[in-house]
């Protein structure tokens, strides 16, 4: 395993989680990494994203203002926080590194992914 993610749970709407995604193996500081999510019977989709020296940032329209991406170098590890949960944030959250050292929005980008995170968010 070489992307590890953690930190899922359940949660009441408009709580808070933090996901951390932990590279073993290789490091991925020359990597965009990424975020996905992938609800039951729906297509994996992106939820945010960011350069290899996380000065660059992107985040799918239903997330802005309330998820935060971030990376810690020194550690080989990029996080999530998620604020203001919503019953439709519910899903499993993915991490990945794309082939690039910039921000990526597309799945065939990632050539890197760890196994998911359940985030379940109760109403």
């Amino acid at each position: 395993v070489q992307l590890q993610a953690s930190g899922g749970g359940l949660v009441q709407a408009g709580g808070s989680l933090r996901l951390s995604c932990a590279a073993s193996r290789r490091t991925f500081s020359n990597n965009g990494m990424g975020w996905f999510r992938q609800a039951p019977g729906k297509e994996r989709e992106f939820v945010a994203a960011c350069s290899w020296r996380g000065d660059m940032k992107n985040y799918a329209d239903s997330v802005k203002g309330r998820f935060t991406i971030s990376r810690e170098t020194a550690k080989n590890a990029v996080y999530l926080q998620m604020n203001s949960l919503k019953p439709e944030d519910t899903a499993a959250y993915y991490c990945a590194a794309n082939r690039y050292g910039t921000i990526s929005y597309s799945r065939l980008d990632y050539n890197y992914w760890g196994q998911g995170t359940l985030v379940t968010v109760s109403s």
